[in-house]
């Protein structure tokens, strides 16, 4: 069965900056049913809203820094759901408070409460991975090790299959691993090679000083252009009982990114998705 496909719209950011309207108008005419928030391009609640509706695109869930979610949960939630969002996922975990990191016991008590109010405003807390989250904990994956220690009730998985696979996993098995928890699953491509250096999160707020502040051997591509088993991936989606699956590309090497996820919505039809 075919899954809807939604686009997180950090994809094309600066297109947002510049014509929010006119963005979702282009990423609808695309054929996505839906989209992924990652803010709201500078604008209230009540002038997105707007745009949003017009735009006849579903808002199927949000990324919001863990930062805000503990200080305005209440704010946060009520505000996600009068965009009709049913789902909020945490993208990301500073070091200490990423798996093996000195607060990350206390970063899971902290998630188990955020989910505990959103699942009260009737909203699904997820949790985005990267590939840091891949470390073990003795003998586990600081991954498992979260999703263990809270119910599924309150936190449920949002698969991100490029940083899967970077941890030297397959996506697919590992979507599978979670079936009947994983409810939206991010599809993103990629080339790398053995010898890939540099910070690959340095678009998403990692300022490492760890870490060289560009990459090498290492490209995001639109989907059907990189190392995924993108069929493999989509059949582990519906298995998993997936309700949408997300395109997401942080940043676009080989074309404009407009053009970028266009490529991966047409790459997705051939699919029958």
């Amino acid at each position: 069965m075919a899954l809807p496909v939604a686009l997180q719209i950090y994809s094309v950011r600066d297109e947002i900056a510049k014509d929010f309207a006119r963005t979702l108008k282009k990423v609808k005419d695309m054929g996505y049913d839906g989209i992924e928030l990652a803010g709201f391009g500078g604008r209230s609640v009540s002038e997105a809203k707007k745009i949003i509706d017009y735009s006849g695109l579903k808002v199927v869930s949000a990324h919001v820094p863990y930062e805000d979610l503990t200080k305005n949960t209440e704010k946060i939630l009520s505000d996600y759901k009068t965009l009709g969002c049913n789902y909020i996922a945490i993208p990301w975990l500073d070091e200490a408070m990423a798996p093996g990191g000195k607060d990350f016991v206390s970063t899971i008590s902290t998630i188990h409460e955020i989910g505990k109010a959103a699942k009260a405003a009737d909203i699904t807390l997820l949790y985005h991975n990267h590939d840091f989250e891949f470390r073990k904990i003795n003998d586990a994956y600081g991954l498992d090790v979260l999703y263990d220690s809270i119910p599924a009730e309150f936190l449920q998985t949002q698969i991100d299959t490029c940083w899967v696979k970077v941890a030297k996993l397959d996506p697919a098995s590992y979507v599978r691993k979670y079936k009947g928890r994983a409810p939206i699953v991010h599809l993103k491509d990629f080339v790398m090679d053995e010898n890939a250096t540099g910070n690959l999160y340095e678009l998403i707020g990692n300022d490492s000083s760890e870490a060289p502040t560009s990459k090498q051997g290492f490209e995001f591509r639109p989907l059907g252009q990189g190392m995924q088993d993108i069929p493999s991936i989509l059949e582990a989606c519906t298995y998993a009982g997936a309700k949408w699956v997300v395109v997401e590309q942080d940043e676009s090497a080989t074309c404009p990114p407009l053009e970028a996820v266009k490529i991966s919505r047409e790459y997705l039809s051939t699919l029958g998705f």
